[in-house]
């Protein structure tokens, strides 16, 4: 009988085994929750099209964060709905909007907590576009002055990270500038360098009040159709003082996250953004999947694509998954 010397089974022969070979190994320390914060008191109100995530008021966003912080869950990004809504999106800097609050409430509360600052203005803004209108235009050098407004207020607020999901040319350095000026050098940038005009954004929009009032996203966010682009914006963006490179969304573009991991020497992040998250909740749902296996299958998948920090809606359920 014919012997076969290299036998690739016997590394999967037992889950002892398949546990010692592992090449990839996922973490609670790999996630970052996103939350959305709401004016008002006691609020905590289920978004439809993302089951088991909610619109929080301030006091149960820090609730939650110390929930996050005992799970061992590091970090939190905060998203927000203003009271108020105008053409440039002025509630984004002040300092009484429910982000700047929740951010400074968490960081007083749960300081061990590192919070990640999303800097953008369309659910700031009554027309739902990223930035200052000039017509149906988006002024880029216009609008980098709001956003460094936005970065700085959020600093002060307490955010350890700036993220800026606008993806207007030149946002980086501009933000780094603002910061550096006001003495935050040491707070980090973690740039939205590779964005995808993505259909899988639906259920966001609808958690963020952030649907564009006419057109879309194209004109500032990247095609989909595009990989050696996302490349030039990564080394933009890393020239202009990004601390964290950041591809988002994540399951459709592994390639990307693949490249960029093989090409530079700084923490990239993930986003596992709404609508993947939406369509295993909706399968789950109808019993057509294992959710747990599922979710664990691809945000290990994305840690294997090269991500060191993954920012999703599962990070909870998973965090009491892998601790299980």
């Amino acid at each position: 009988m014919f012997q076969q010397k290299l036998r690739p089974r016997r590394m999967r022969i037992s889950p002892a085994m398949r546990d010692m070979v592992r090449e990839t190994t996922l973490s609670v320390k790999d996630f970052v929750y996103p939350i959305f914060v709401v004016p008002g008191t006691n609020v905590r109100e289920e978004i439809p099209s993302m089951p088991g995530c909610y619109h929080l008021s301030v006091d149960n966003a820090v609730e939650l964060a110390k929930e996050l912080a005992s799970l061992g869950i590091p970090s939190v990004e905060v998203f927000g709905l203003p009271e108020y809504k105008d053409a440039d999106g002025s509630s984004a800097w002040d300092m009484t909007s429910p982000v700047q609050r929740a951010e400074a409430a968490i960081k007083k509360e749960v300081p061990e907590l590192m919070i990640v600052g999303d800097v953008c203005l369309c659910q700031y803004t009554t027309h739902g576009h990223c930035g200052h209108l000039e017509g149906h235009y988006v002024d880029n050098d216009k609008t980098l002055a709001l956003l460094q407004k936005v970065a700085v207020s959020q600093a002060e607020a307490g955010a350890d990270i700036i993220a800026p999901s606008d993806m207007m040319d030149g946002r980086v350095a501009a933000i780094r500038a603002a910061l550096d000026d006001k003495g935050f050098q040491n707070t980090s940038i973690m740039s939205y360098a590779v964005k995808y005009a993505s259909g899988y954004y639906g259920p966001f929009r609808d958690a963020a009040d952030s649907a564009p009032q006419f057109g879309d996203r194209r004109q500032y966010q990247m095609d989909p159709a595009n990989r050696r682009e996302a490349l030039k914006e990564v080394d933009l963006d890393i020239a202009e003082g990004a601390d964290i490179i950041m591809v988002k969304p994540a399951l459709t573009y592994l390639d990307i996250v693949r490249e960029v991991r093989d090409r530079i020497h700084f923490p990239v992040a993930t986003y596992n953004v709404s609508g993947e998250y939406a369509m295993v909740k909706a399968a789950a749902a109808n019993g057509w999947i294992d959710e747990k296996r599922i979710v664990l299958e691809t945000l290990t998948c994305m840690k294997r694509a090269g991500a060191d920090i993954i920012i999703t809606y599962h990070a909870i359920d998973a965090a009491k998954w892998l601790k299980g």
